[in-house]
């Protein structure tokens, strides 16, 4: 209802417009300069005065049409270019959406060679779909904890080999991720993750609680407020990592090596650092120590003896 009154005013508007350009074309001469035109017996001058009032208000009134022309010319194309990205856009969903599809399916496949494609085929999704990216984030994780999740109380062999192939390949999507905000904690709890690569990994907030990453590759990562309670960390690779504002609680750092690793604001809560290795006190003191807590005897000593 209100658009079509709109339209019949724009309709009334536009008749009137006519209709006083018309008027203005007959009458407008001796409107504005009526008293010394003549009505009737026109002489030569009258004319050149009639003439050229008229010429300049033909030559307006084309610059009006042609400028409204261009007006409409450029509003039907927004409309249509709009209409295009929308129509993209839409095309582009359904394409994403039946990329995301085929590549689940690879990832449930029992060979390792296809579900590496499924991996690698979301992590491109992640990559061309910034709102796509959150989801592929958790599926990726409950990827890697459906593979390799262990129960609390399980007794794990002294040894063991690195992650099977394409755990490896969904924790290094993981860690080199496009940097976008997240409002969740990747959840990595209670997985075995011994002998994994994440070297430079950018994990930050991960809660990896009861995890076990012995002899893990954890150079340079960065797990900044990382979530290590009763994390398994004997004899990893921790060299210049980033545990700025993190929680060890109860974390088993026995034989760690710490060389240059950042603990500036980390909490240690009964955590065990006794046998780590490269660790200094000036590492240490950056740190939050709480009850508990076992450092290295030349490093605890050190501390003792510093005022």
């Amino acid at each position: 209802m209100k658009r079509s009154r709109t339209r019949a005013l724009v309709l009334a508007l536009l008749a009137a417009a006519f209709v006083g350009y018309a008027l203005l074309l007959w009458q407008g001469p001796w409107w504005l300069d009526g008293d010394r035109l003549r009505r009737r017996d026109l002489q030569p001058a009258d004319g050149v005065v009639i003439t050229g009032f008229r010429t300049t208000l033909v030559a307006l009134g084309a610059g009006a049409v042609a400028g409204a022309g261009l007006y409409y010319t450029d509003r039907t194309l927004r409309h249509t270019r709009d209409r295009d990205r929308e129509q993209a856009g839409i095309a582009r969903d359904g394409q994403v959406t039946g990329r995301y599809v085929e590549a689940i399916k690879l990832l449930a496949s029992e060979r390792t060679v296809e579900r590496l494609g499924g991996i690698y085929a979301l992590e491109r999704i992640m990559r061309d779909s910034a709102k796509d990216h959150l989801t592929v984030v958790e599926v990726l994780a409950a990827f890697v904890r459906d593979q390799v999740t262990v129960s609390p109380d399980a007794e794990l062999p002294p040894s063991a080999a690195p992650p099977e192939e394409s755990v490896q390949a969904a924790l290094t999507v993981l860690g080199r991720r496009p940097p976008l905000e997240e409002p969740f904690r990747i959840d990595l709890r209670r997985t075995d993750l011994r002998g994994a690569d994440l070297q430079d990994a950018r994990l930050a907030r991960v809660r990896l609680g009861g995890a076990h990453l012995e002899r893990a590759n954890l150079i340079g990562a960065h797990l900044e407020e990382a979530w290590l309670r009763d994390t398994f960390l004997g004899g990893a690779w921790l060299g210049r990592a980033h545990l700025e504002g993190a929680v060890l609680r109860g974390s088993d750092l026995r034989g760690a090596s710490l060389k240059e690793t950042h603990l500036a604001g980390a909490r240690l809560v009964n955590a065990d650092l006794s046998t780590a290795v490269g660790l200094t006190p000036e590492q240490v003191g950056g740190a939050v120590l709480e009850e508990g807590t076992k450092l290295p005897p030349a490093v605890e000593s050190k501390l003792r003896t510093t005022p």
